[in-house]
């Protein structure tokens, strides 16, 4: 990635709702130029979609927090099959397989503490292969939403 593509990343990140002749002004290239090289980072995965960010409340998702997950057998069969049911539940938002003591973290956000303690209850003991889960509240939450790419 060039210094053109990280400014035309950087400025998504900050407003992907802005024309290809307003972000083709900013950058100071050709509309053609700026829409060739979106195109081009989108082919190559860089770019994988564009979003809009709706605040969870606004979703009667008050009460999120982070479950940390262990499963046993650990192998790839069970690791999918969990990965699957986890990232298909509604009240899950992110589902990360990770390496260490926990082997899942889900990233849940739901209408209040009832709900949680009713998801943990009802969806997660029931499954045989988790060996346990521990839940820790979010109370608040801060997103970097424009990462800058990393040198090399």
């Amino acid at each position: 990635m060039d210094e053109l593509d990280s400014e035309i990343v950087r400025l998504l990140q900050s407003d992907a709702r802005q024309s290809n002749r307003e972000l083709a002004r900013k950058l100071g290239v050709a509309p053609s130029t700026c829409l060739e090289r979106v195109r081009a980072l989108t082919r190559r995965g860089a770019i994988r979609g564009y979003h809009a960010d709706i605040d969870p409340a606004a979703l009667n998702r008050a009460v999120q927090a982070l479950v940390s997950v262990q499963v046993r057998p650990l192998n790839r069969a069970v690791i999918d099959t969990f990965k699957g049911f986890a990232a298909g539940l509604p009240e899950v938002l992110h589902v990360f397989v990770l390496s260490g003591g926990d082997d899942f973290l889900l990233h849940v956000a739901v209408q209040d503490l009832d709900r949680l303690h009713a998801f943990l209850v009802d969806r997660l003991s029931k499954r045989a292969e988790i060996t346990g889960f521990r839940t820790s509240m979010i109370f608040q939450q801060v997103s970097n939403t424009t990462p800058v790419a990393l040198p090399s």
